[in-house]
């Protein structure tokens, strides 16, 4: 098959060429002053008070959750045994830390449309156990966080966001990845913007920062404030603190050339969201009233990370038919994330429950694929769409 329409395209131009030419002839390549000033732009672009930078997205999420077991607030602390919610359709590294972290896991079915939480399967699901809830935002479009929160209500329960499919939605003029108390990004190639490999954490708590701070290098203290939350106070003495260990941490510290990337990269960001939109409606009103196949409906104002086609319930086509007539257009296809991951054999080894019937996961494990959108014009390709009919 010949690949016109590809999944992912690069996003960089000179600029970013020359900014890590400038990381290079500096010599300094372990994260620095690059990343921090890249994760301050961050953070002010999405509205929050603290960012911070790892080596991807699915070290973003392992942060994440990491940190909710070593704050001493009662308010978002978690511990092993503790029920958290999830989709049942996500990439893997969404389940995977809570796995590590000895979390019980339950798997709520998605809505057929939204490609989001079932919500009232969810509201369902949320019994006296639940402690935490995951809200994934799939392929750019946000949760309705309104009707989230309303379940939530007064319950003991925190909200945490897996935002890497979803960088520059909006949800009620409020930036996805902001509405839980941490959420996670991606800045990996095929993302809304790249640093060749990259994630972030952004939250508005002091101490959950600090705590991911320690948490990102090795749990030491070295990157702490003299006065913080996890180890209350450091010496003054630089030699004794280079290797005081406080917390078991990683190494899920970023490249310089990476910040420098993603300097480059924010600047484009609002732009690149702004093209993406601009694809997002003109394929909705190409395939909107597809007679054999459903798209993702928005909620709120998505950033389009890519478009769905998942074929009605009702529908004789399939999925390998499909696949035919998009790789005859030129289109390179992928699953809809990891599709429905209860299926894969992995669990085995998680605390997991499955809550009711999979009935959507299921669908669109089977029946659905996504196709590429970018930051650029897809005329051609929104036009060669109108050409994907099935013989009667």
């Amino acid at each position: 098959m010949t690949v016109k329409f590809p999944l992912a395209t690069a996003t960089w131009g000179q600029e970013e060429i020359d900014a890590m030419q400038d990381v290079i002839a500096s010599g300094m390549f372990t994260m620095g002053a690059k990343v921090a000033a890249f994760e301050r732009n961050f953070a002010a672009y999405t509205g929050s008070r603290h960012c911070v930078m790892v080596n991807s997205g699915s070290s973003a999420n392992l942060l994440m959750i990491a940190a909710l077991f070593y704050t001493k607030n009662d308010r978002y602390k978690l511990k092993r045994g503790d029920e958290i919610i999830v989709p049942a359709v996500s990439w893997s590294t969404t389940y995977y830390p809570l796995y590590q972290y000895g979390l019980k896991i339950k798997f709520v079915d998605i809505d057929l449309f939204t490609l989001n939480y079932d919500l009232a399967a969810l509201a369902d699901a949320v019994s006296g156990n639940t402690r935490a809830i995951m809200a994934v935002n799939l392929l750019g479009n946000p949760n309705d966080f309104n009707r989230i929160q309303e379940i939530i209500g007064d319950k003991n329960i925190i909200l945490v966001e897996d935002n890497c499919e979803s960088m520059g939605a909006i949800f009620n003029n409020q930036q996805a990845g902001t509405f839980g108390v941490m959420g996670t990004y991606s800045t990996f190639f095929s993302h809304h913007m790249s640093t060749m490999e990259g994630g972030l954490v952004t939250t508005n708590d002091e101490e959950i920062y600090q705590i991911m701070l320690s948490l990102r290098a090795h749990g030491w203290t070295r990157n702490l404030p003299k006065h913080n939350y996890v180890c209350d106070e450091k010496s003054d003495d630089p030699f004794e603190e280079a290797f005081r260990f406080v917390l078991p941490g990683f190494n899920f510290r970023p490249l310089e050339l990476e910040g420098a990337l993603g300097l480059v990269q924010l600047e484009r960001l609002p732009g690149m969201i702004a093209q993406r939109r601009e694809n997002g409606a003109a394929f909705t009103e190409v395939m909107a009233n597809h007679p054999e196949l459903l798209i993702q409906q928005e909620i709120g104002e998505s950033s389009w990370f890519g478009f769905s086609l998942v074929i009605r319930p009702e529908s004789k086509i399939t999925r390998p038919q499909l696949l035919q007539k998009l790789n005859l257009l030129g289109f390179e296809c992928r699953p809809i994330v990891a599709g429905n991951f209860t299926k894969n054999e992995v669990i085995k080894y998680f605390d997991y429950e499955i809550f009711g019937s999979m009935r959507n996961a299921e669908l669109i494990d089977k029946q659905g694929l996504f196709i590429g959108n970018h930051h650029v014009p897809m005329g051609d390709a929104i036009e060669a769409l109108k050409h994907l009919k099935f013989g009667v």
